[in-house]
């Protein structure tokens, strides 16, 4: 390689290490974006008492249920136009009187004079307005919220995640971790739409992670415990409704943590269980198969809900977890 040539390479080199982006300048970026939501959530509870943390469960779901939205969009409710400026206002006039006078819901949040279905203080101050109509507790909260989204999963889902919101006192909660013990024997691959025959012919909806008994069993993230008994197919299982609208499964237990229970908030870490080989049959049933945690993922868009492979998840939190155990 001649001189000229190598000077080339490294001015290229160069302006690729200035211009990608370094883990520090994400987690600044990452750090900004969740300080800023923050900042707007408790700025609307400061003027429309409700809680904080619901505010930011609800922004949080609708985040969830859009499809391409940019990662740094600020706040990502979307309040239908009609409800916004009222049946009838097809100019939508911004003017807050006017929209009152046609019956919609929209509302001025920053002072400015206007209803701005864009801005992110109108956006919250109006989901807060729309939600508080039925009362301040909250129970009353609940019934707001069905009445907006008229889905019983819908509530749960933003119940839950305002409880771990209201726990850790921060919306910036990223952390994962690998749902079996690093310090143990484990093998997996990805086993995602295999055949299984136990009660009819169907197809695998998760990730086999074969290790012995007792193994401890970890959460991957933080949640709410939805599900805890025993199922035909899964044995004792344990079901966790994550901040994303995810749903974690974990299946074939040898036994739960001594003091978990359902309703626990989890963070990325906490022993749940321990693997075992328990299913396809009535409680009790064990041995069946080789010890191992089965471990399935099923998204909710607002919807419905579907599996959809946790390989590739799986594969990225181990490599977290070694990194962080180094």
């Amino acid at each position: 390689m001649n001189k000229y040539k190598l000077q080339s390479f490294f001015t290229i080199l160069v302006i690729c290490l200035v211009l990608l982006p370094t883990p520090t300048r994400a987690n600044q970026v990452d750090d900004t974006i969740y300080n800023k939501r923050l900042a707007l959530y408790k700025k609307t509870e400061a003027i429309t008492q409700l809680p904080w943390y619901f505010i930011a469960a609800i922004d949080q779901y609708e985040r969830q249920i859009h499809k391409d939205l940019p990662d740094d969009q600020l706040i990502s409710i979307k309040i239908p136009d009609i409800l916004w400026y009222g049946v009838g206002n097809s100019s939508n006039i911004q003017d807050e009187k006017v929209i009152t006078l046609f019956q919609g819901k929209g509302k001025d949040g920053n002072g400015d004079g206007k209803a701005d279905i864009n801005d992110p203080e109108d956006i919250l101050y109006t989901m807060a307005q729309i939600i508080l109509e039925f009362g301040p507790t909250e129970d009353d909260v609940k019934i707001g919220l069905w009445n907006y989204y008229q889905r019983e999963l819908t509530v749960q889902t933003i119940k839950n995640t305002a409880r771990v919101f209201k726990k850790f006192q921060h919306v910036h909660l990223t952390d994962r971790d690998f749902p079996v013990s690093l310090q143990h024997n484990y093998s997996y691959r990805s086993t995602f739409g295999d055949r299984r025959g136990f009660g009819g012919l169907r197809s695998h909806e998760g990730t086999d992670i074969f290790a012995n008994y007792g193994t401890p069993v970890k959460s991957t993230t933080y949640g709410v415990v939805e599900m805890l008994g025993w199922n035909l197919y899964g044995g004792w299982r344990i079901g966790i409704r994550d901040i994303y609208n995810i749903y974690h499964y974990y299946a074939h237990l040898n036994g739960y943590a001594d003091d978990l229970k359902l309703g626990d908030i989890v963070k990325p870490g906490d022993v749940l269980g321990s693997v075992g080989s328990s299913g396809y049959g009535p409680p009790g049933t064990s041995g069946k198969f080789p010890p191992h945690l089965h471990y399935g993922m099923y998204k909710d868009n607002g919807y419905n809900e579907w599996a959809f492979d946790p390989y590739p998840y799986l594969r990225r939190w181990e490599k977290m977890a070694r990194s962080k155990n180094k």
